[in-house]
């Protein structure tokens, strides 16, 4: 993945039966086309270079098949371990937190919820026929993404029908490898948490 420029927009496609979405950068380039392998016992996600699925430039795993306290290992083209997401499950329960590690498995970043009231109401909403339509309106949570206490991205759902848009930005310039770190934890759990609110 070439360096990236934000913020990123990401775009879920609703006229497929995957769980998939194009990722845009600042200049409306697709960076990424991301598709969830569905009818699986495990989550496989594919990062394509385009819609085209002419390049596949990572995929990534989960260790096991319920998400609750599940490991998401990045791989690239050559099968080279990237780094990884972990779900604190039971610290998620109200308010959603991810551990994203590089590399060499050291902790890296940490994502969490900056507010975890406003997917509560959203979820309390959702569940109301016609009304549940159009929360996505109106309640729209964000998550950040933290380096020692700084805050370094954010993942923000935006105002749209059936959750489709989200926009990723940041507040320092990063590393590529960095960025692709992000990118692949952000793009794992925005595919986790879109149907959560």
């Amino acid at each position: 993945m070439q360096s990236i420029q934000f913020p990123i927009s990401l775009l879920f496609k609703v006229t497929t039966f995957s769980n998939d979405f194009i990722a845009k950068d600042s200049s409306g380039t697709t960076i990424a086309y991301v598709r969830e392998k569905m009818l699986k016992l495990t989550d496989t996600i594919d990062v394509y270079s385009d819609e085209s699925k002419s390049l596949k430039m990572f995929q990534i795993r989960a260790d096991r098949w319920l998400d609750f306290n599940a490991n998401y290992a990045f791989m690239d083209s050559e099968n080279n371990f990237l780094g990884s997401l972990a779900r604190k499950g039971w610290a998620s329960l109200w308010s959603s937190r991810y551990e994203s590690y590089d590399r060499n498995r050291n902790l890296a970043y940490v994502i969490s919820e900056e507010n975890p009231f406003v997917k509560f109401i959203d979820g309390i909403f959702g569940q109301i026929p016609i009304i549940g339509m159009l929360t996505g309106y109106f309640f729209n949570p964000s998550y950040l993404v933290t380096d020692n206490q700084t805050i370094v991205a954010k993942l923000i759902k935006q105002p749209s029908l059936f959750g489709r848009k989200f926009l990723i930005e940041t507040y320092t310039s990063l590393p590529d490898y960095d960025t692709q770190l992000i990118f692949l934890s952000l793009a794992q759990m925005v595919l986790l948490e879109r149907e959560r609110g």
